[in-house]
């Protein structure tokens, strides 16, 4: 850290400073003080006017500060918060408010106050929420699209070229800073560090006189930890990012924090990704930046900043929260250790305690509207609830499709693989089945399996060659099955092992009916096979199970044709998910396969097919 720089800045800043206020800001005795001044006044950087007793700064400290400038600031708002659920399910972490500000925004009038206006906002998760802030403070956003699947050292590395060249703040769009603690001049890199007493996981400092970070480890006791903003100088980052975009290269760096490859270097140990060079590599120092304890706050869960901000103890303005409060009848401090458990396109659910017991609150995903009907849903719990086979559900809206119930200690879901499970799986289907109840609509694979295809917008013929044949032999199945024209039973539809829950006390339910209506019952053991991804011999042994004997041709036709339209319409299902950015690996080629092979073993069962129209197989 460039004390001279340090000094011009304490004086630019105060104006007219006395020695004894220099040596405070700058935290050194006032014998070094004294010492540096007299070196400053040699040097003719600063000037002493005897009346007054106070130091100034001249025309040659103001130019040595320019060098100092703080150019720009990025600031990190790509990820999704998972332990501030379900206020993140709406609102990206660092737009929650804090004393009725939100936290991003007080960091960017913070940087304005110093006259920093060039700031980059790195998005990901939710990015349009941020949209307006172009409006409002000219700032930048830049979009990552790596925010799903890898760690901060991906967003780092796309934003790599707003820390080239300059001196840069590296904010959390999350921290709340209660002082501000920028500045216009910065001279030296550093890294925000608050004292944790006691055991800690945080990245605990250890430092040298000069203040210089000379090792980073991961937990510790009683330390110095990294906590808050980073300033980068251009020269620090004239060989750091070099460094950063080989670790980004690496395999296996998925996951990291951007902190690891600092760590890393100082710590000397970059060769298990960087190879022997990096036992030459040099970082130029950059210094630790102690703050007092109620300066950075880094807020970890919702709990704790329910402590910090009383407001969310009573309203946290999250319509789930609003939702489990007014059908428990209980305040919203009263919800407790609340986690994430799913973030799908469908659905998000969250786990909670509250009044000794534990729930799951389910809310629709954005668009769910297109791909569910909740009143219908809602009617099926109301139908089969006799049954006592559903999870206990405290709470349904088909309006809204929030969903309370109770969460099972202890629960485990069925394994594909277990015999002995698939067999108490199906009894319960067939209980289902056999308890005659009806709802007034129906699933109809051919209505759905068309709709998605809308929903692809011929996305679908691109990546399969063969599609319009294929969707040919669909539709002949589909007339196929009309012509039996088979009695229908209310079916699960989505029956797959995930949904099949064995409590302790040796209990099955049937959870997530969704997608359930009136369709032919074999419906949900080819739903089973698929998504279990059976061979041929576990898919024939499943239908046996099911039925408890042997399959007459019929129903082994009905079968194969279900599995074949099932893995159609899932395919076409992962292929809409997929125009949205969700990736599904092998998940749909092997439900293609399972609509391509199963069509070839339906066709051994001729009696039942429907003629063929050669027509269709025109792409």
């Amino acid at each position: 850290m460039n004390r001279y720089g340090l000094l011009c800045r304490n004086i630019y800043e105060n104006c007219r400073i006395t020695q004894r206020e220099l040596a405070a800001s700058m935290g050194l005795s006032l014998g070094t003080c004294n010492h540096l001044i007299k070196e400053a006044l040699s040097d003719g950087l600063i000037s002493f006017d005897v009346e007054s007793g106070k130091y100034s700064l001249s025309q040659k400290g103001s130019d040595l500060l320019e060098q100092y400038r703080v150019d720009s600031a990025v600031v990190l708002a790509a990820g999704f918060g998972s332990r501030f659920v379900p206020l993140t399910f709406e609102t990206p972490k660092g737009l929650l408010e804090v004393f009725g500000e939100r936290m991003i925004e007080r960091q960017i009038v913070q940087l304005h106050e110093k006259g920093i206006y060039d700031i980059t906002i790195m998005v990901g998760y939710l990015k349009e929420k941020f949209e307006y802030l172009i409006d409002k403070y000219q700032v930048k956003l830049i979009y990552n699209p790596e925010y799903r699947c890898k760690n901060t050292l991906a967003t780092i590395y796309h934003a790599r070229d707003y820390l080239k060249g300059r001196n840069t703040y590296l904010l959390s769009s999350d921290n709340w800073l209660r002082r501000n603690m920028f500045h216009m001049y910065e001279c030296g890199s550093w890294y925000s560090s608050v004292y944790k007493e006691g055991t800690t996981s945080e990245w605990c400092l250890a430092s040298n006189k000069k203040g210089a970070i000379t090792k980073v480890q991961i937990g510790g006791a009683d330390s110095w930890v990294m906590y808050g903003p980073v300033y980068l100088s251009r020269e620090f980052s004239e060989q750091f990012i070099p460094m950063l975009e080989k670790y980004y290269e690496a395999p296996g760096t998925e996951q990291l924090y951007w902190e690891q490859v600092l760590a890393d270097l100082i710590n000397k140990t970059a060769e298990i990704h960087l190879g022997e060079e990096a036992r030459h590599l040099r970082l130029p120092e950059i210094y630790i930046n102690k703050q007092p304890s109620d300066q950075v706050y880094e807020f970890e869960s919702l709990e704790e900043l329910r402590l910090f901000d009383e407001r969310y103890q009573s309203s946290s303005n999250s319509a789930a929260m609003e939702v489990i409060s007014d059908v428990l009848h209980i305040q919203e401090a009263e919800i407790r250790d609340i986690r994430c458990l799913k973030t799908g396109m469908t659905n998000k659910s969250f786990f909670f305690r509250a009044q000794g017991k534990s729930y799951i609150c389910r809310i629709p995903g954005p668009g769910t509207e297109l791909l569910i009907n909740r009143r219908q849903e809602k009617a099926v719990y109301d139908a089969v609830k006799a049954l006592g086979i559903t999870e206990h559900v405290v709470y349904m809206n088909g309006d809204t499709g929030y969903k309370l119930s109770l969460y099972y200690e202890g629960a485990r879901t069925s394994d594909p693989c277990s015999w002995e499970d698939v067999t108490r799986c199906m009894a319960l289907i067939r209980r289902l089945h056999n308890s005659f109840l009806r709802v007034t609509h129906s699933f109809d694979i051919r209505e759905r399996i068309t709709f998605y295809e809308t929903l692809c917008s011929g996305y679908e013929r691109q990546l399969f060659e063969d599609y319009s044949q294929i969707r040919a032999q669909m539709n002949r199945l589909f007339d196929s099955l009309d012509c039996l024209n088979r009695p229908k039973v209310l079916c699960h539809i989505d029956s797959v092992c995930d949904n099949f829950l064995f409590l302790p006390d040796g209990s099955l339910r049937l959870i997530d009916w969704e997608y359930s209506g009136m369709c032919d019952p074999i419906i949900d053991v080819s739903m089973c096979a698929i998504y279990s991804y059976y061979n041929e011999e576990q898919t024939d042994h499943l239908l046996s199970v099911y039925l408890e004997r042997e399959a007459e041709p019929e129903e082994r036709f009905v079968y194969y044709a279900h599995v074949a339209l099932g893995g159609f319409l899932w395919c076409l299902w992962a292929v809409y998910k997929e125009t949205l950015g969700e990736e599904f690996g092998e998940y749909t080629i092997s439900m293609y396969r399972y609509a391509k092979n199963y069509y070839k073993k339906a066709l051994e069962f001729s009696e039942f097919l429907a003629p063929e129209d050669s027509s269709l197989h025109v792409p």
